[in-house]
């Protein structure tokens, strides 16, 4: 468990990458993270769409407004959903939350690894969508860049635990 934690408490988002492969292996392993996450029901609606190919990745990146990092990282996944129009009881939309613990689930692997990773959510949805065939009643939710970190980033300001929970009451 404390292995977990610590890995949570290291992770940070990738800023840059390092043109160096990632292991088929451990890609693998990432990919089973997020198909073994939790989701409303089960439903597990999500399909994960692994992009390795360069030429993709770079217009994938004109699509999401030159962000550099599609450059450097040699794999991009874009999270979608298959079922965009389920509401869990509480009247919100499943796929936010169940697509959120997917990906949350491949970066923590990912930073296992030893991977850095880059959640990407600023794009232009129909052209990634014409660019990778995906049909028109999906949705990409997310794209997760995945490479070797390179220049590793400042730990990031967290607010102390007494800022953010209470028990019993507001």
């Amino acid at each position: 468990m404390m292995k977990l934690l610590s890995e949570i408490q290291h992770r940070r988002s990738a800023k840059e990458f390092s043109p160096e492969e990632v292991d088929e292996s451990s890609l693998n392993r990432i990919l089973d993270a997020g198909r073994l996450a939790p989701s409303a029901k089960n439903r597990q609606p999500w399909r994960f769409i692994v992009i390795q190919d360069s030429e993709k990745r770079e217009a994938i990146k004109n699509a999401s407004y030159g962000d550099e990092r599609f450059s450097q990282a040699p794999v991009a996944i874009a999270a979608c959903t298959t079922n965009i129009g389920y509401r869990m009881p509480n009247g919100e939309l499943s796929y936010p939350i169940d697509l959120s613990f997917a990906v949350s689930f491949m970066m923590l692997q990912a930073e296992h690894e030893n991977l850095g990773t880059s959640v990407i959510t600023t794009y232009q949805e129909e052209k990634i969508k014409n660019l990778l065939n995906i049909p028109y009643s999906m949705k990409i939710v997310m794209i997760l860049l995945l490479g070797h970190k390179c220049n590793e980033t400042d730990p990031n300001v967290r607010l102390p635990k007494n800022r953010v929970v209470a028990y019993d009451h507001w």
